[in-house]
């Protein structure tokens, strides 16, 4: 195992259905009788060339079709759960998208349960605590979310927090101001995606305006200096995914990645995998890629590892004890 892998860390930046991995989607598909528009899980994956954000949800919505019962959504998370644990992850804060699923017909309490029963089960069988955080898809119209919120505020105590996803561009987040207010109003903590493909500007809205603790991506902020100066400041959490990034053209390739500029810059910065069945890695992986691309050092990883847990939704306390778990790993492995 290499010392990324076994690193103790949090993924924050995980949307459940893009770790439908094709072989499951086909048999998930023959469970429920969904047809796919492909023929193999090979095809599948010739797919997965995307030349942006769109090219990528076209694929993403036409897989989440084969998710209709709670099993389906259980089975889907604990595959996940393995996969992380397996990378060293002890605390998953993972999206997912109802809006996805109940335009499909299928009912919140489905997705919900089946969700929750993984994560049950994520943490007395593999030691992995998790939180599940909702996601509004932001090129729906923000009445569209307000009502998913209601409609998912029966099942209240089983969720951690909300976000902001799908398509950034043209869909800043001043338009969410309202469900966001109504969602912190029933204590619900705030993250959004910003920064990725939109500008700048959609990152300070999304702070200003959602009261997002947390900005997903975020990696545009490094075009506007004063944004910059501000994050280091407050330490906003970023959950940068690496290698989504390149799959999705954000910079063209690795080396091109602003990550290491981020860092100098003294931003509070994760490692995570946002979609990893359609961009070829977890999270581990993009430990070991920016580590050997990038030239991070050993001590840069532990730095953001550390980073991952403090940026966590769970009391000081238990940040402490994960933040003494990175140094007891590294003196180990040192």
């Amino acid at each position: 195992m290499t010392f990324a892998r076994g690193l103790p860390k949090a993924e924050l930046h995980l949307h459940i259905e893009g770790t439908l991995e094709p072989e499951m989607m086909f048999e998930l598909g023959r469970r429920n009788g969904v047809e796919l528009p492909f023929a193999s899980p090979d095809e599948v994956r010739t797919a997965y060339e995307f030349d942006d954000l769109q090219s990528f949800l076209d694929i993403y919505y036409q897989g989440a079709a084969v998710l209709v019962q709670p099993e389906d959504f259980h089975d889907l998370a604990f595959a996940y759960f393995q996969r992380a644990a397996a990378d060293g992850v002890r605390r998953a804060e993972i999206f997912f998208d109802p809006q996805t699923h109940t335009e499909r017909g299928v009912a919140m309490g489905a997705v919900i349960e089946g969700l929750t029963e993984a994560m049950r089960r994520a943490d007395e069988e593999l030691g992995l605590s998790s939180g599940l955080i909702m996601c509004f898809l932001r090129h729906l119209p923000a009445a569209s979310a307000m009502a998913t919120l209601e409609d998912a505020l029966p099942y209240r105590d089983h969720l951690l927090g909300i976000g902001l996803d799908s398509s950034e561009a043209g869909f800043p987040p001043r338009l969410f101001t309202d469900v966001y207010a109504r969602a912190k109003s029933e204590g619900l903590r705030a993250v959004a995606h910003a920064g990725e493909e939109g500008p700048p500007d959609y990152v300070g809205q999304a702070l200003d305006l959602l009261g997002a603790e947390r900005i997903d991506h975020g990696v545009r902020s490094m075009e506007d200096p004063q944004l910059v100066r501000r994050l280091a400041d407050e330490q906003v959490p970023l959950t940068v995914c690496p290698l989504s990034n390149v799959k999705l053209r954000v910079v063209d390739q690795l080396s091109d990645h602003p990550l290491p500029a981020m860092l100098e810059a003294g931003l509070s910065v994760s490692l995570n995998s946002d979609d990893p069945s359609y961009f070829g890695g977890y999270v581990a992986d993009n430990y070991e890629a920016v580590a050997s691309q990038l030239q991070l050092t050993e001590a840069d990883l532990i730095g953001i590892a550390k980073n991952s847990f403090r940026a966590c939704f769970v009391e000081d306390d238990q940040k402490r004890a994960f933040v003494i778990e990175v140094e007891e790993y590294a003196t180990r492995a040192g």
